[in-house]
């Protein structure tokens, strides 16, 4: 698979955008939308996906219906930030379904997680007995969100 950026030509990026708005829709009806025919379309669809555009498909799910409304962002801080260390505090935390998100930054830390629980009690156990104990912990600070604004929804090409 090619590295950078693909290049889309308009009909790929509505491709794109009508496929992130609905990943189920049919390939006669996504051609309607494109205003291509179902052929050209259907070797589009499989050309993004071999380069690694369309990354996959997926149901979204509502973590609020499934009972998990409270969410954190939570700070961390490593003991040690050698690569043996950090591949190692990566591989837990892609274990734990707790962390909806987990980013390296440049910084005043070292990870930004994203923490979903069922309210405040769940989070506190999972940050006792989960967060605080991945591997090289040594500090962590916890921002509670009281409302989303805005969360990651269908990326639309530019």
């Amino acid at each position: 698979m090619p590295k950078g950026p693909a290049e889309l030509d308009r009909f790929d990026s509505a491709i794109v955008a009508a496929l992130a708005a609905d990943g189920r829709m049919t390939a006669t009806e996504l051609a309607r939308r494109v205003g291509l025919t179902k052929s050209p379309v259907q070797a589009r669809v499989k050309r993004l996906e071999a380069a690694g555009v369309i990354a996959g498909y997926r149901a979204i799910l509502s973590p609020i219906r499934m009972g998990l409304a409270h969410v954190a962002f939570v700070e961390v801080r490593l003991s040690d930030t050698r690569e043996a260390a950090l591949q190692a505090f990566n591989r837990a935390v892609r274990a734990m379904p707790e962390i909806e998100e987990c980013h390296m930054i440049a910084g005043g830390f070292d990870y930004l997680l994203k923490v979903r629980t069922t309210d405040i009690a769940d989070y506190r156990r999972v940050m006792a007995e989960r967060i605080s104990t991945l591997p090289s912990v040594a500090a962590t600070s916890t921002y509670v969100a009281m409302e989303a604004v805005k969360e990651a929804g269908p990326i639309q090409p530019r």
